[in-house]
């Protein structure tokens, strides 16, 4: 079925950012007596706020300062600022919702100004969300909470079962999930396993998701 509205992830769909952010935080944990790997921390900490991740990662040994969410969050917006690419395809999928007249908007763990940095790095592509950007921290309930989705409903004036949800995370397929959305899992960087585990359809190719979705 062809939705009346799309929601998208930031992160990792929209913006390759993870790739960066998870190198970043594999140097920072074993500066603080944290040794990862990248592929762990993609495995164990995607899809979370850094206050999150700074909770699991004391729990795991890591000796992280009082102040370091803030602190690192200044390190990786100067590197996301130096150049964040898009999603292959991106454009593509936003050229085709135009096309078929269905809103989108967009439902991130990230902060607002990280959005900005990321995205406004392409200020066409930022351009064409109409300001329907929606950070879980400003609202006060990240995902796997719903509330972030459901707003973002709410906002584009789109019943919850009649918009679609892409993430690539597992964290945010559960909040899709309880949001009562259907939801894509793009599944180029997090195994398909993990995605169809909590409720979401993989694919790989951000190509192939119009046609996902009843575009073409």
């Amino acid at each position: 079925m062809t939705p009346k509205a799309v929601i998208f992830d930031c992160d990792g769909v929209v913006v390759d950012s993870e790739e960066m952010t998870f190198v970043l935080l594999a140097e920072d944990f074993a500066r603080h007596g944290l040794h990862l790997s990248v592929d762990t921390i993609a495995r164990d900490f995607i899809g979370g706020t850094m206050r999150d991740l700074a909770l699991r990662a004391r729990a795991a040994g890591a000796d992280l300062p009082e102040d370091w969410v803030e602190t690192f969050y200044e390190t990786l917006y100067t590197h996301l600022a130096a150049g964040t690419p898009l999603i292959p395809g991106i454009l593509e999928v936003l050229d085709a919702l135009d096309a078929a007249g269905i809103p989108f908007a967009m439902g991130s763990n990230g902060s607002d100004r990280k959005m900005q940095i990321t995205l406004g790095q392409h200020p066409g592509l930022l351009a064409r969300f109409r300001g329907h950007l929606y950070s879980g921290q400003t609202l006060g309930a990240p995902k796997p909470a719903p509330d972030l989705y459901l707003h973002a409903a709410r906002a584009l004036g789109v019943a919850p079962a009649d918009c679609v949800v892409i993430e690539d995370s597992p964290t945010g397929a559960r909040a899709a999930r309880a949001a009562g959305m259907r939801c894509l899992g793009y599944a180029a960087h997090t195994p398909a396993e993990r995605l169809v585990a909590v409720g979401a359809e993989p694919f790989t190719d951000m190509a192939a998701l119009p046609g996902l979705i009843g575009l073409r």
